[in-house]
C-alpha cells in the first residue's frame, strides 16, 4: 500500500476535523457591504497633524467611527504636495480599509505640474467633496497697497522688488499665485515655496518675502493681530469668517477666481458596496446642522449631498481649469 495515499477512513476523518475548525477571521474573508467595518480602517491625510486638513480628517474619522460603528483613524502621510498619501492609497489593498482624505493640492494641481506615480483619475473612486476653501493674498503691514489694484501698480513699477511665498510648490497656493500674475496681465512675480504653510507665513511676518498666499485658516489669527493684512480673498463670494475682506472678483479680477477642496476617495478596485456605504455614511455627517457649524468655525465651507458622480465632474472641472494655468505659466517640477 502506498504510504501516501490516504485511506477512506482517514479521508473522513479530516473532512470531519477542519468542519469543526474556526472561521477564517472576518478580514480574511471576502469583504461584503454587511460586515463592514470589522477593523480599523485607516483615513490618510498627506500634510502633517495640526493642519486644516489634518484637523478635518480627525473630525471626519470621530463621525465616520460614530456612524458606521467602526474605528476610523488618521494616518498622516506628509510631503510632496501630498502625492506620498495618494500614492499609500493606491498600493493599499482595495478594501475600503485604507481611505484618501484627498484635495486640490495632491489630486488635481500637484498632477499637472510633477510626475506622479498614479494617475488621479484612473486610480482612484471617489466617494465624496467635503469641502472647499478660497485662498487669500496679504501683505506684510509695511507693503504700501490697501488693495489689490494698489498691489498691482506697486509690482509692476518695482519688477523686481516684489516676491510670493507659499506653502509648496505645486500646490493650490502656488498655481493660485500663478493665476493672480495671469490675471494682471503676467505679473513679474517670484514664487518663493517653503515646507509648509507656517514656516511661509512667518517669512512674510518677519519681512522677508512682502506677498503671500494661503488659506484663510492659515493666516487669519496673523491678520487679526495686525501682523499681516489681507488683501484680497479668491472665492466667487466673500467668505463668512471674514466678510470685511473683498473678492478679487468685487476688485476687479474677474479671472481670479480659486479655492482648495477636500474630498473622500478610495483605490479604483474597491468594490462599489463599500464606497456605497461610506458615501451614505458621508452624506448623513455632512447633513448635521452641528457638524457642518464645526467645519465653518474651522474655516472650511462644507458641501452636501455630493454624490461620488457629483465630485468626479468636479475634480474633472478643476483638472481642466488648473492644467490652462499650469500650460501657460510653462510649470514643471522635477
Amino acid at each position: 500500500m502506498d504510504r501516501y495515499k490516504l485511506s477512506k477512513r482517514a479521508a473522513l476523518r479530516l473532512m470531519a476535523g477542519a468542519a469543526l475548525l474556526p472561521a477564517l477571521p472576518t478580514g480574511l474573508r471576502a469583504q461584503t457591504k454587511d460586515d463592514y467595518p470589522n477593523r480599523l480602517v485607516e483615513l490618510v491625510v498627506g500634510f502633517a497633524a495640526g493642519g486644516q486638513s489634518d484637523i478635518l480628517g480627525r473630525k471626519l474619522a470621530l463621525q465616520l467611527s460614530k456612524e458606521l460603528n467602526g474605528n476610523f483613524v488618521v494616518l498622516n502621510k506628509e510631503g510632496a504636495s501630498s502625492t506620498i498619501a495618494a500614492r499609500y492609497v493606491t498600493t493599499s489593498k482595495p478594501d475600503g480599509y485604507t481611505i484618501l482624505l484627498g484635495g486640490g493640492s495632491g489630486m488635481i494641481m500637484a498632477p499637472l505640474v510633477m510626475k506622479v506615480p498614479f494617475d488621479p483619475v484612473k486610480d482612484f473612486r471617489s466617494i465624496s467633496l467635503l469641502t472647499t476653501a478660497a485662498l487669500c493674498i496679504s501683505v506684510h503691514p509695511s507693503v504700501p497697497a490697501k488693495d489689490l489694484n494698489e498691489l498691482v501698480a506697486l509690482i509692476k513699477n518695482n519688477p523686481d522688488k516684489y516676491s510670493y511665498a507659499t506653502s509648496g510648490a505645486g500646490g493650490s497656493d502656488h498655481l493660485t499665485g500663478e493665476l493672480f500674475k495671469q490675471a494682471a496681465g503676467d505679473l513679474p512675480l517670484l514664487h518663493v515655496p517653503y515646507r509648509g504653510a507656517a514656516p511661509a507665513a512667518t517669512s512674510v511676518m518677519g519681512g522677508e518675502v512682502p506677498i503671500l498666499v494661503s488659506t484663510l485658516s492659515s493666516i487669519y489669527p496673523y491678520h487679526a493681530a495686525g501682523q499681516l493684512r489681507m488683501l484680497v480673498m479668491t472665492g466667487e463670494k466673500r467668505n463668512a469668517s471674514a466678510p470685511e475682506i473683498a473678492t478679487a472678483v468685487e476688485q476687479g479680477f474677474k479671472d481670479l477666481v480659486a479655492e482648495t477642496s477636500n474630498f473622500l476617495t478610495v483605490n479604483a478596485a474597491t468594490p462599489k458596496e463599500i464606497v456605497a456605504k461610506l458615501f451614505n455614511a458621508t452624506s448623513k455627517i455632512m447633513s448635521r446642522p452641528a457638524f457642518l457649524d464645526e467645519l465653518r468655525a474651522a474655516q472650511f465651507d462644507p458641501v452636501t449631498g455630493s454624490s461620488p458622480e457629483a465630485t468626479d465632474a468636479y475634480i474633472a472641472r478643476e483638472v481642466v481649469k488648473w492644467r490652462r494655468v499650469v500650460e501657460r505659466a510653462k510649470l514643471s517640477i522635477q
